[in-house]
């Protein structure tokens, strides 16, 4: 029996028993919970130490920012009341808005946010820029901190309120210092909207998150990361499901509230049940993205990485993820987002037209390639990286290569990809992700495409062509010279591989009819939901 046949015959028997976890008890009080199935486990819960979106999505609960990008990707004051910039644009003061407290009751301070950035900056791309500018950053009082740079950078407002990956989140300044960047934390406090349970965190099962009676929200309209984050449920509570049929299952029966991402399989079965509601979660989609080790063989030759160009089918990929709706997906020859300002297709030749096997072997033969197994990191608890996982494990097969498919989960991978060992000592080959398109507009905050080596994200890319061209793109003058800075980057990061995007695609969420204010967006908003 195939995949679809399966799931189409299992989701009506499926539950909560199934996936390990009591059903709920309801009462008065059930209208006050929000039961929320996650696209994975949350393994860990830094949302610096890395940089796995269910992580984020979860920490955006927690830990709230300075500034937050709104719908329109504008950065908007969150927990600055106001700023002030010198004529010359090196000299940046903020001002904290009244009110603030950290979850143990204790006001935040201005020596919080500078310890929270400096716990940030070397983990962020952005962040590591506007480091390397800094001559200083300091408390001034409680209230006002003031940030001297050697240079302008005028993106500094949406350094400090993207959507992505690590996001500056402000903690208590003794958590901040006690672990450094890349050291776990062990103490979740926030100040954001809600507050994380420690003690009913089941990894691989559950997570809670409780009101916080003390926040006080801003007064303009939610949007994204801005906006009054009013929370209108009590408790939220995560129910890990990996299993798409079981999580399916529960919400047609009332038993959660919430799927974040629906696999495209299940989606015509539960368009069938008048009480799901079923919507794309964000127009701006995804990029599939194949990632290498640019460390060690055999992705360290630049013509094994193309080769891998050459054979792959992007439409494969696609299906494996989105079926057979063709207006779920499309083709992508380059690295930003289709449909933005910033979409180019410059250098991507190799990724159109038929694909070219024989080309693929012959790079493979020029780029050196000695039959080293290709340690394929493959989590299997998350439809996103499964579908895709399976597809390179045949590709890379075909080609020639030697594999070495390690079925894992999303956790795992998270820690394991952080690893420079060699692959035969603990590291890796390749592992599978994808990037929302709110990251991959613009070079801005788009880690994955950033090719600064050692510095760079997993995979460790070192591309001075992308490199150039991103400086050109943060100098550009105006729109015509970001966009050849643009051509120059999407044709480095093609011929340097600094990863094989597999496609762009839209994703679902389904949610029950009682439950309103959910927006689109590249993470699933907690605030303004509300449940019936």
């Amino acid at each position: 029996m195939d995949r679809r046949s399966f799931l189409k015959a299992g989701v009506g028997a499926a539950g909560f028993a199934a996936a390990g976890v009591s059903a709920p008890a309801y009462s008065q009080a059930a209208n006050r919970t929000l039961r929320f199935v996650p696209q994975s486990n949350l393994a860990n819960f830094d949302p610096i130490w890395g940089t796995q979106y269910v992580v984020r999505n979860a920490s955006a609960m927690v830990w709230d920012t300075l500034y937050g990008v709104n719908d329109k990707l504008e950065p908007q004051p969150q927990m600055i009341e106001g700023e002030t910039i010198s004529s010359d644009g090196l000299t940046w003061t903020f001002k904290l808005r009244s009110g603030l407290r950290f979850h143990d009751g204790e006001p935040v301070r201005a020596k919080d946010v500078v310890a929270s950035i400096n716990r940030w900056m070397p983990r962020d791309p952005m962040g590591q820029m506007v480091r390397a500018i800094q001559k200083e950053l300091v408390a001034v009082d409680d209230t006002t901190f003031r940030w001297v740079l050697g240079s302008p950078y005028p993106k500094l407002k949406y350094a400090l309120g993207k959507t992505n990956t690590p996001i500056c989140f402000i903690m208590p300044e003794r958590i901040a210092t006690k672990f450094d960047s890349f050291t776990q934390i062990t103490e979740y406090v926030g100040s954001g909207p809600m507050k994380f349970v420690k003690e009913a965190w089941v990894p691989g099962a559950s997570a809670v998150f409780q009101k916080f009676d003390q926040y006080v929200p801003r007064n303009e309209a939610p949007s994204w990361l801005a906006g009054g984050k009013r929370m209108g449920v009590d408790r939220v509570e995560w129910v890990v499901m990996p299993d798409p049929a079981t999580a399916a299952a529960a919400l047609q029966n009332g038993e959660v509230d919430w799927w974040e991402n629906p696999i495209s399989d299940l989606v015509p079965l539960m368009r069938r049940n008048r009480n799901i509601r079923l919507d794309i979660a964000d127009p701006l989609g995804n990029i599939g993205s194949f990632r290498m080790n640019h460390l060690h063989a055999p992705f360290n030759s630049k013509k094994v990485r193309q080769a891998v160009l050459a054979a792959m089918s992007q439409e494969d990929y696609m299906r494996a993820l989105v079926g057979t709706d063709d207006a779920l997906w499309k083709p992508l020859p380059g690295f930003f987002t289709p449909g933005t300002p910033g979409y180019t297709e410059a250098g991507g030749d190799i990724l159109k037209g038929p694909r070219n096997m024989d080309l693929a072997k012959r790079l493979l033969q020029e780029g050196g390639y000695n039959n080293e197994p290709v340690i394929c990191i493959v989590a299997q608890d998350q439809p996103i990286t499964k579908a895709q996982g399976d597809i390179t494990a045949d590709l890379l097969k075909r080609m020639g290569m030697n594999v070495d498919f390690v079925a894992t989960d999303w956790g795992t991978t998270g820690q394991r990809r952080a690893m420079k060992n060699p692959p035969n000592n603990g590291g890796w080959g390749m592992f599978h992700t994808w990037h929302a398109g709110a990251d991959c507009v613009n070079p801005a905050a788009y880690n994955a495409l950033r090719g600064t080596g050692q510095q760079a994200w997993f995979g460790w890319p070192e591309s001075k062509g992308v490199e150039d061209g991103v400086t050109e793109w943060f100098n550009a003058p105006d729109t015509a010279a970001e966009k050849v800075a643009l051509d120059k980057i999407n044709t480095a990061a093609i011929d340097d591989v600094v990863y094989a995007p597999t496609g762009f695609f839209l994703g679902y969420t389904a949610w029950r009819s009682n439950v309103t204010g959910i927006q689109k967006g590249p993470l699933p908003f907690f605030w303004g939901v509300n449940k019936a």
